[in-house]
C-alpha cells in the first residue's frame, strides 16, 4: 500500500490483523531460535482462576500461540474458589523462578478476588500484559517496559500497513485502563494529535468526525455508524460483541461505515489476532529486560 494515499478519499482497504499477525508471529519465531542459539529460553505462565468458557478460550489460544513461535508455556487452571491469598502466594513463587520470564492472570477473576492487587503483585519484570502500575509508568514518560497487548497491536496494524500517524488527527473512543488511555499515549509517541472521546463527551459525532485516525473501544454493539465518520478516516475497531443474531461484531457499524473510510479493521480478524501476537512479542522482549541477552 501506499504510505501517501489521499485521506479525503474513501477507499475501503481492509485490514487484514490476521495476517499482519502471522508475519509477527514468523518474525517471532526466528528471534527464539536465535536465542536459543544463545542458551536463552522464554517460558510464559499462564494463570486461570475458574472456568469461564471465554478465559478457556483465550488461554487456549496463547498456549498455541506460545507453541507456533518456540517458546514454552506453563499454566495453572485454578478451581473458582481459590483464595486471594493463594493466588498472591502463587504469584510471589513464580516471581522468584529464573525460569519464567512472563506471568500472566487472565481477568476476569472471581468477584471475591481483587484485581489490582493481583496486578500489581506481578513483577514489573514479568509482566507481559503491561498492566503493572510501573509498566504504565514507563509507558507515561517513554521508559523501557512492557506495553498492553491490544494498544500495541493496533499501532503494528498501523504501520505495517504503511498508513501515516505523523500530524494526524486521531480521536480515541473509549478510556479504560487497558485499551482508551495506552492507545492515546501510543499515538502520542507517534505523534498523532490526540483527543480522548467517551460517554461523557459533548458533541460527540462531531469530535469523532475530525479524525483521520478513530480508534473505537468503547463495548457497545455497532455504535458508530458513518455518522460519526469523516471521509476517508482511517478506522479501527477493538470491540468484540454479539449482535441480535449471536454473530461477533464489533463496537462500529462495518457495513454501513465501509464506503465512507479508507482503512478499516474487520471483526472478527482486525485488532483481536494482533493482541496475542503483541503478548508473544512481550514474552520475547522479556529476555532484554530481564538482562539474560
Amino acid at each position: 500500500m501506499d504510505s501517501e494515499f489521499n485521506w479525503g478519499e474513501a477507499m475501503a482497504n481492509i485490514i487484514d490483523g490476521k495476517k499482519i499477525s502471522s508475519e509477527i508471529k514468523s518474525e517471532l519465531a526466528d528471534r527464539v531460535k536465535e536465542l536459543k542459539n544463545k542458551g536463552v529460553s522464554i517460558c510464559l505462565c499462564v494463570i486461570q482462576v475458574g472456568d469461564d468458557p471465554a478465559s478457556s478460550v483465550y488461554v487456549r489460544n496463547k498456549k498455541k500461540g506460545c507453541e507456533l513461535i518456540g517458546i514454552e508455556s506453563v499454566s495453572y487452571e485454578l478451581p473458582e474458589n481459590t483464595t486471594q491469598k493463594e493466588l498472591l502466594d502463587l504469584i510471589d513463587r513464580l516471581n522468584n523462578d529464573d525460569k519464567i520470564n512472563g506471568i500472566l492472570v487472565q481477568l476476569p477473576l472471581p468477584s471475591h478476588i481483587d484485581e489490582n492487587a493481583v496486578i500489581e503483585r506481578i513483577s514489573p519484570l514479568k509482566d507481559v500484559d503491561g498492566f503493572h502500575p510501573v509498566s504504565v509508568g514507563n509507558l507515561c514518560i517513554g521508559r523501557p517496559g512492557f506495553v498492553s497487548c491490544t494498544p500495541a497491536g493496533i499501532i503494528e496494524l498501523l504501520l505495517r500497513s504503511n498508513i501515516d500517524i505523523q500530524g494526524k488527527e486521531c480521536v480515541v473512543l473509549g478510556r479504560s485502563n487497558i485499551v482508551g488511555k495506552p492507545m492515546s499515549i501510543l499515538m502520542l509517541r507517534q505523534n498523532a494529535t490526540v483527543t480522548i472521546a467517551h460517554s461523557k463527551t459533548s458533541n460527540l459525532k462531531e469530535v469523532c468526525k475530525r479524525a483521520d485516525i478513530l480508534i473505537v473501544a468503547i463495548g457497545k454493539s455497532r455504535f458508530v455508524n458513518s455518522e460519526y465518520v469523516k471521509d476517508g478516516a482511517v478506522v479501527i475497531d477493538v470491540g468484540i460483541n454479539r449482535n441480535d443474531d449471536g454473530k461477533l461484531c464489533g463496537d462500529v457499524d462495518y457495513d454501513d461505515v465501509f464506503e465512507k473510510c479508507s482503512y478499516i479493521t474487520p471483526v472478527p480478524g482486525g485488532v483481536g489476532p494482533m493482541t496475542i501476537a503483541m503478548l508473544l512479542k512481550n514474552c520475547v522482549e522479556s529476555a532484554n529486560l530481564q538482562g539474560k541477552i
